[in-house]
């Protein structure tokens, strides 16, 4: 999964795999056998691929699809496990309520 996520991210940002090792200071031999999935970047390199392209580490992992790290995509709430979906359906409206309600004009 990380060869194939950083494969889509280099050729995203409209990078060769030289510039995309230059940058985060590997060789290219690297970068080629990670998209081809021949090895696993080690933890330091997954790091520095997820700071480089700015996705979390669990994108890379295909643990989520979404690329921006957690801390970019605003507030989390957090609800109780044992929410009815019924109060999922009412919290969503009054989100949508509040989102309008304070829109700037």
């Amino acid at each position: 999964m990380v060869g194939e996520r950083l494969w889509d991210l280099r050729k995203d940002a409209g990078l060769t795999q030289d510039e995309l090792a230059a940058a985060l200071n590997i060789n290219k031999h690297s970068i080629s056998s990670y998209e081809r999935e021949k090895s696993e970047p080690p933890d330091a390199v997954k790091i520095a691929i997820a700071r480089y392209f700015d996705v979390s580490v669990d994108y890379l992992l295909g643990i989520t699809d979404e690329r921006r790290p957690l801390s970019k995509q605003g507030y989390l709430l957090r609800l109780p496990p044992d929410l009815p979906e019924e109060a999922i359906c009412e919290l969503t409206s009054y989100i949508d309520y509040l989102t309008f309600k304070y829109r700037k004009s």
